[in-house]
């Protein structure tokens, strides 16, 4: 598993290689309903235009991220957030 504080939050902007869209993140450690064994550290969906439905959504990896154009907002409740992750997936990898 990835090191989950460093993962960024929701309401980062972001490019990814190869792209020339902006994604807004709106979600971290998503599934594929077409691939539920498989996790992908982000969704997004398009910037400025937000969610338009499930066709603009994108599932994507912390690699894929060419650039930063905005860190989203982070807060202490943010942050019992990710400890509650680590938490989770520590004791989720010990079974």
């Amino acid at each position: 598993m990835k090191d989950i504080r460093e993962f960024l939050p929701i309401g980062t902007v972001v490019v990814l290689k190869n792209g020339t869209k902006k994604l807004m993140i709106f979600g971290i450690i998503q599934s594929n309903a077409e691939d539920p064994g498989e996790e992908y550290d982000y969704i997004g969906v398009p910037y400025p235009e937000g969610n338009m439905g499930q066709d603009y959504q994108y599932l994507f990896y912390h690699n894929d991220i060419e650039e930063i154009f905005f860190k989203g907002y982070e807060d202490v409740e943010r942050q019992e957030f990710i400890e509650n992750l680590e938490e989770f997936y520590a004791n989720k990898d010990s079974e």
